[in-house]
């Protein structure tokens, strides 16, 4: 039986696997969406609520100042969508 005193870094190895990432890792997260999410910006009130629980970081301010959306890397969980206090943002059918 080892003690505590017995494991050292020279008596166990500390072994770092490498991983060879495959496309879903390597960033393009949004190829498995089902839903997609889609924000009306007539109801939008620039709280960005969506931006803050988005769990993959996939919502920015767009050029006009409202939430887009950037769908490389959004899986369409709609954490966004059932947040949103104005219902601006619905989940539509991925097509294709």
């Amino acid at each position: 039986m080892f003690t505590l005193a017995d494991v050292t870094q020279e008596k166990v190895p500390v072994i770092v696997p490498i991983s060879h990432p495959s496309e879903g890792s390597a960033g393009r997260t949004g190829l498995w969406r089902v839903f997609k999410p889609i924000i009306n910006t007539n109801k939008c009130k620039k709280c960005f609520i969506c931006w803050l629980v988005c769990p993959e970081e996939s919502i920015e301010e767009g050029k006009d100042g409202y939430p887009e959306i950037d769908y490389t890397y959004c899986k369409g969980c709609g954490v966004c969508s059932d947040n949103c206090p104005t219902g601006a943002i619905s989940l539509v059918k991925e097509e294709g």
